[in-house]
């Protein structure tokens, strides 16, 4: 007889074969029987199945304890069968061997979400289990949902601000213990071995591990936060200070992270002229670290109703780059850094914005636009010696840095909130999109309200 397979996805089944009396309904052996009711059952051959994660676990459990330490029990049992069914899709196992999440199945259905199973890497060692209050949107899910950045296989799970309590810690974590509230940006893993990794870089490592749209060596595919759960390295999962709101920490795991670490690398502090291009979901938080790290603060927007915004995060001066075409003449040399948050740098007049920078200033991208840059020659940055740069998130220690100076210095993005769900991720993606739909931040919340809370 075949074990009702799509009843036990990815498990190690243990098959009991046994009489059950058609007469009484009981499950007895023969001989029972026959001195209960002093007549022979009428018995069918059936079966009963239990299912374990492991083998392991299986041959210490007490149904098979029983089979090979027992000769009175009331089933009369066969030699066990160990089946290894295969894994069905369809089935939902749950925590911990599940998780749940909203997905999308291609770029053609880029806002079109629905609840799915997702299967974790296995635990580790160094991983944490992390159940999720809160998760950003950010601009990279979009980039990555709309096949911006490239085509992808189905159902993805995006979401990479992810904040919740740890459940779950692995025997080598050491700074995260259960229950603390932490938070997990847009890397879960890298090899922590290579020499990118050994000099604090481990955001290049070139195994790294996005926390979506990616797969760790073993194959196992990582989930992001859109989610019930997340599990991570304990290296890339921080402690959320008290003085944070979990909805407004979120985005700083990534797009706080992402303005910071430059500024930090470049020097940014006092005595330094610094320009934000963009005010937007990068940009409004880049304008609140270079001036929490002592900078001159000017912001660089061709919107003008920013300007009021942009003064109120602690900019010095708004130069409204759509006013006038010579609006840089006045700010030549002027800059030692310009930190770009702005997604339409396709559009930018390279030359122009370049022409500002002292002898020796940075340009730096900080955000990944779907577009290339336009056309650059060797002239437009040969006459001041200017550098073009672009980072990738931040380490370990910025991220533990741009989290205790945010409370600190009361640092937060401005945040709306929208409800977990189908429609709640369809109108956070479609806004997003839209550009100035947004202020500046999303966060997705109510993540309870849609898996349950479970005390762990």
């Amino acid at each position: 007889m075949e074990p009702p397979r799509e009843d036990f996805p990815n498990r190690v089944i243990l098959q009991i074969q046994f009489w059950q009396c058609t007469r009484c309904f009981g499950h007895h052996n023969k001989q029972h029987h026959m001195q209960r009711l002093r007549r022979p059952p009428a018995n069918i051959n059936t079966f009963i199945y239990f299912a374990f994660r492991t083998t392991k676990d299986l041959l210490e459990s007490r149904h098979y304890q029983t089979l090979t330490t027992t000769t009175t029990s009331l089933i009369t049992y066969t030699k066990p069968t160990l089946i290894t069914p295969p894994i069905n899709k369809h089935i939902k196992m749950g925590y911990p061997e599940t998780f749940e999440g909203f997905v999308v199945d291609s770029p053609k259905t880029w806002n079109q979400f629905h609840r799915h199973e997702l299967k974790p890497k296995p635990f580790g060692d160094d991983d944490i289990d992390v159940q999720i209050e809160c998760c950003g949107v950010c601009g990279s899910d979009i980039h990555t949902v709309t096949g911006g950045w490239g085509d992808f296989e189905g159902p993805l799970c995006v979401g990479h601000e992810v904040v919740g309590k740890a459940i779950k810690v692995g025997k080598n974590v050491t700074e995260i213990k259960q229950g603390d509230r932490v938070g997990v940006g847009a890397q879960v893993w890298s090899c922590l071995k290579c020499d990118v990794c050994k000099s604090k870089n481990e955001q290049y490592c070139p195994h790294m591990v996005d926390t979506y749209n990616a797969n760790y060596e073993d194959g196992s595919t990582a989930h992001g936060g859109w989610a019930s759960h997340i599990r991570a390295h304990q290296y890339f999962t921080f402690k959320i200070p008290d003085a944070i709101p979990s909805h407004l920490a979120a985005p700083l795991l990534c797009a706080g992270i992402t303005t910071y670490s430059p500024l930090v690398r470049a020097n940014v502090g006092p005595g330094k002229t610094v320009g934000i291009i963009g005010v937007g979901g990068l940009g409004h938080l880049g304008i609140q670290w270079a001036r929490a790290l002592g900078a001159e603060v000017h912001v660089l927007t061709h919107s003008a109703y920013k300007a009021d915004d942009a003064k109120a995060l602690g900019a010095q001066n708004v130069i409204v780059t759509s006013d006038d075409e010579k609006w840089a003449e006045p700010y030549k040399f002027k800059f030692d850094f310009l930190l770009n948050c702005a997604d339409a740098t396709h559009k930018f007049d390279m030359k122009t914005y370049l022409s500002v920078l002292k002898v020796g200033g940075e340009f730096h991208m900080c955000g990944i636009p779907d577009k290339p840059l336009p056309p650059l020659e060797v002239l437009a940055f040969m006459q001041n010696g200017a550098k073009l740069s672009a980072n990738h998130l931040g380490n370990h220690q910025e991220m533990k840095a741009m989290l205790q100076l945010a409370a600190e210095k009361g640092i937060v993005p401005k945040v709306e909130t929208v409800q977990l769900g189908e429609d709640g991720c369809k109108e956070a993606v479609e806004r997003v999109k839209e550009g100035n739909k947004v202020h500046y931040r999303l966060t997705l919340t109510g993540f309870d309200k849609v898996f349950g809370k479970v005390e762990y």
